[in-house]
């Protein structure tokens, strides 16, 4: 099967909004308060596509669609940047609840999933220790990939084949990947693929035994490992959340982390995670069978504001 044709922005707003209007439709979000301007649907849509444009911050997602869609969204020249900014954050439960209502739409395989975690940088190591956000939640940590020192948090997440992100937890940079591991793992069940640094017998029997999970890692060390064939193995499967990182972090800018606190830091993931999988579900829509080139299967803009 050859690679499906281009879908132009304006197609892909257009589904997106379909998509969350569908959705949401019958249900009731505030219980008091005025109606906003700008629905809640036309907001989800701006941030989505706005994140799958690479236009990480409020500001200039508000910007990018009020000069270039502003016929499309005309309640949008009415409400100030900081009111659209605050009606967004306020949205975080419901795109967590939309973000699960899509996950049984876009097809991946539940019962065989692979985790592994990433590096959330807060500041520049240089400036670590005069930083004040995040005193008292972020930590130290070390980055194995870049064998250096950075401040900041860790992102774990679960990702299901061929690559639907379906659970993340968000925890200080010091904390092991099998602290977390639990938490990512929980109301889960199948085979769970991690790297060697899941390797943990006690862990195994535990997930086994609590959850009818069985944890799949390389031994510890490559140096002894008593079965380097099979490790081998395991790692040509592990590797597709690799992909799925560099998704995020090329697309979704997701170290840049511009938040001052954890609760701002989860809501701008959540809403990241959610737009990678509004276009992962749109794009097998248009039966785009290659994940590395999932991205392609829509145009961007020639231009854009940040």
């Amino acid at each position: 099967m050859g690679r499906s044709p281009l879908v132009d922005l304006n197609t892909f707003i257009i589904a997106v909004f379909c998509l969350v209007d569908d959705q949401l439709k019958g249900r009731r979000i505030r219980q008091r308060g005025p109606t906003p301007k700008l629905s809640d649907a036309e907001v989800l849509t701006i941030e989505i596509v706005g994140e799958f444009l690479s236009i990480d911050t409020d500001k200039g997602i508000y910007l990018f669609f009020r000069r270039h869609y502003g016929e499309w969204f005309p309640a949008l020249s009415e409400v100030h940047p900081t009111t659209f900014a605050r009606q967004a954050a306020n949205l975080w439960k419901l795109k967590e609840c939309l973000w699960q209502e899509i996950l049984p739409l876009a097809p991946h395989d539940s019962t065989f999933a692979l985790c592994d975690s990433m590096t959330l940088p807060a500041c520049l190591f240089a400036r670590a220790y005069r930083c004040r956000r995040f005193r008292g939640e972020a930590a130290f940590g070390k980055d194995t990939l870049l064998k250096q020192t950075f401040y900041g948090f860790r992102m774990h997440a679960r990702v299901c084949w061929p690559g639907v992100i379906t659970r993340f937890a968000v925890a200080p940079a010091n904390a092991h990947e099998l602290c977390v591991l639990p938490e990512i793992a929980e109301g889960t069940s199948g085979l769970l693929l991690g790297d060697r640094n899941y390797h943990s017998p006690k862990t195994k029997e535990d997930l086994l035994a609590e959850m009818g999970i069985e944890l799949l890692a390389p031994y510890s060390s490559k140096k002894r490992d008593p079965t380097p064939t099979k490790s081998a193995f395991l790692s040509r499967f592990r590797y597709r959340i690799d992909t799925v990182f560099s998704q995020l972090v090329e697309r979704y800018c997701v170290k840049r982390v511009w938040a001052r606190d954890l609760w701002h830091l989860t809501s701008r993931l959540l809403r990241k995670t959610l737009s990678h999988t509004v276009a992962f579900l749109l794009n097998h829509r248009e039966q785009a069978t290659n994940l590395c080139n999932w991205q392609s299967s829509f145009t961007k803009p020639a231009h854009r504001v940040s």
